[in-house]
């Protein structure tokens, strides 16, 4: 069975007075040893981003500006998250479909467990459904 996403919360120190830091610090923020970190920014607001699902990676997404919201499927369950804060990150398990809608302004980062690899990628919806229940069953 596939695994769901999740949001998780990150530890944030600082004040108004001076800004604040966010950190992954703490191993239990992210469910898996970080790879590959990358970022997307300059998106624009019309730009559908994802559409694709990762066959062994799985990824933490955090928009650090602005707000993306991520609409997940992981071929049993379709949920719709509100990345709107740097502390706040969406847990995308290995296997799960994403849209991902970007605010003006949104930069992006992502933790991955995995170098990039091209095969690694579904990039077509159908190939997925069909990957996806397969797994289920």
């Amino acid at each position: 069975m596939s695994a769901i996403p999740y949001l998780l919360q990150f530890t944030e120190v600082g004040s108004e007075a001076i800004g604040y830091i966010a950190s992954t610090q703490y191993a239990r923020h992210v469910p898996f040893k970080i790879k590959r970190v990358f970022w997307t920014y300059g998106t624009p607001q019309q730009v559908q981003r994802g559409q694709h699902a990762n066959k062994a990676t799985e990824e933490v997404l955090v928009a650090l500006t602005g707000s993306i919201t991520a609409e997940t499927d992981n071929g049993k369950n379709r949920q719709t998250f509100v990345l709107d804060a740097p502390t706040k990150g969406l847990y995308i398990p290995a296997m799960c479909w994403t849209n991902l809608q970007f605010s003006e302004g949104t930069i992006g980062l992502c933790l991955a467990s995995t170098d990039f690899d091209d095969a690694d990628y579904i990039r077509d919806y159908a190939v997925f459904q069909r990957m996806a229940t397969h797994i289920a069953l």
